[in-house]
């Protein structure tokens, strides 16, 4: 599907397990149907939060097409196929194009993180070979190191870079980079805590773990947004912080899988280092799902 005109909430999919550890595929083909019936506008597959660095190549191409089937086209499917070593990355980028993916999403390379310049060769590597639109994916807390200013400036020329994510969660770092936006490179807010403000610097939506859990929610505060409505957009940012909070009260996913499996939507497994959430954790969160109405 066309991911030109992409805007509004794109879930940060999880990846359901079975208590044996293998991925619960029926749970998966739930959580896309409840997404299709409620105004999610795209899906991002093997992100963060589907917990793909604790998944096989093998497992990551089954969860993906998977996604891709149950789709069948009716929203855009991006996949992530980050990794620190840029062949992986590119190998797996090649891979999930293969399988019929919309777009992909390229993370910064962690641990080893390079210099300025290896970091850009990085990303040009995988926007040179791919046939589909990449997302560039900041997120410093998790990897170590950052998209400079500089190197967004280079990366957004590119006629394959579709946008960046950014997930830094420094308003002045979007601030800089939002002079690079066009009608050919957008931004995302990786910060379900900060939409409404990337927004408003011209953003163009959400990659969002609140959407897994509340996705009509996500999608029409963005709407509302683009539709004018931006009153009525900040008051939803607003009125669901508390919630938003708590789903990173402990490392995500931890805290979003647990409250689906609340829900009755999967379960409450995850791959080990993450474990199950703590007590405290799970009250506040069950709290926050009590005070908009997602449980009893």
């Amino acid at each position: 599907m066309d991911m030109t005109n992409l805007r509004g909430s794109i879930v940060a999919l999880v990846t359901p397990f079975k208590e044996d550890q293998s991925v619960d595929f029926d749970a998966l083909e739930r959580l896309v149907d409840f997404h299709l019936a409620n105004g999610t506008d795209g899906i991002l597959v093997l992100g963060t939060t589907g917990e793909s660095s604790t998944m096989t190549d093998e497992e990551d191409f089954a969860v993906a097409k998977c996604v891709i089937d149950r789709v069948a086209g009716r929203v855009p499917v991006i996949g992530g196929s980050g990794s620190n070593a840029t062949a992986e990355s590119l190998n797996k980028s090649l891979g999930l194009q293969k399988l019929g993916i919309d777009g992909l999403l390229l993370i910064t390379p962690y641990y080893n993180k390079s210099n300025e310049e290896g970091i850009y060769r990085h990303f040009t590597t995988v926007l040179d070979a791919a046939d589909v639109p990449c997302i560039l994916y900041n997120i410093p807390g998790r990897t170590g190191c950052s998209i400079s200013e500089r190197n967004v400036a280079r990366l957004s020329k590119h006629p394959n870079a579709w946008g960046i994510k950014e997930a830094s969660g420094n308003i002045s770092y979007a601030t800089t980079v939002a002079r690079y936006l066009s009608d050919d490179f957008r931004m995302l807010s990786g910060n379900d805590d900060m939409v409404v403000p990337i927004l408003s610097l011209g953003g163009s939506g959400v990659i969002s773990v609140w959407a897994d859990i509340r996705p009509q929610v996500v999608h029409d505060m963005c709407a509302n947004w683009f539709a004018g409505n931006t009153q009525a957009a900040l008051a939803t940012q607003l009125e669901n912080l508390e919630l938003i909070h708590s789903l990173f009260c402990e490392v995500n996913p931890i805290p979003v899988k647990a409250a689906l499996a609340k829900m009755g939507m999967i379960g409450e497994t995850y791959r080990s280092p993450l474990y199950t959430i703590s007590n405290a954790g799970r009250e506040r969160l069950h709290a926050a799902m009590r005070e908009v109405g997602l449980i009893d």
